[in-house]
């Protein structure tokens, strides 16, 4: 006589948070394809750099108060960011709701900074190529704020609705502040590329 082996599954989450959850999976493989992409950035930044006679290329050097003020904000909003992560692993919806209201202001005033960012450069796209790869670094992590800060709004639409109570969406902020996380992380070489090394 030929016995099944069955597992009784019907205990386990209908979700899971962090490792546990294929969402976590997935942003974790967009996070390694996008930094890629940034550190291609800073390698042709590099490489133009060191072909050229002087750098940068018929501008001056870039003024500090803006990117410098950018990257001060962005690394403040750490703190919160990180008490959104820890609040949505307890699935604490009402601290949830707070943190969203504020992460989400924290990602529209860098984009605000950012409008003061590319004049400070001292250089158009079209100018040289010194011009094209300093826009491209700063157009590309601009996308990647405004990416998040979308996602940040249509999570705290999400989370105010009756959708908020599902396990599920809790998942969703904390891979949400995974993301944020990187978009900090690769601002800080692309910040010493494009402010500091033309000083050095």
């Amino acid at each position: 006589m030929k016995e099944d082996t069955v597992l009784d599954l019907t205990e386990l989450p209908e979700h899971g948070l962090g490792t546990a959850s294929l969402s976590w999976w997935g942003t974790l493989a967009f996070m390694l394809i996008e930094g890629t992409g940034f550190a291609l950035s800073i390698v042709i930044y590099l490489y133009l750099m060191s072909l050229a006679p002087r750098w940068p290329l018929d501008a001056a050097a870039p003024d500090l108060l803006a990117g410098t003020t950018l990257t001060a904000v962005l690394l403040a909003s750490l703190v919160p960011n990180a008490l959104v992560a820890r609040w949505a692993h307890n699935q604490d919806l009402r601290k949830v709701r707070f943190g969203l209201i504020i992460m989400s202001l924290l990602g529209i005033i860098p984009l605000i900074l950012r409008v003061f960012e590319f004049p400070a450069m001292h250089i158009k796209w079209d100018q040289n190529a010194y011009g094209s790869i300093v826009w491209v670094m700063l157009g590309f992590h601009t996308t990647h704020i405004l990416t998040d800060l979308v996602e940040t709004l249509v999570l705290t639409c999400l989370m105010f609705s009756r959708h908020g109570n599902n396990g599920r969406r809790f998942g969703d902020v904390s891979d949400n502040a995974m993301y944020w996380n990187f978009v900090v992380a690769t601002w800080l070489p692309m910040y010493a590329c494009l402010y500091w090394v033309p000083r050095l």
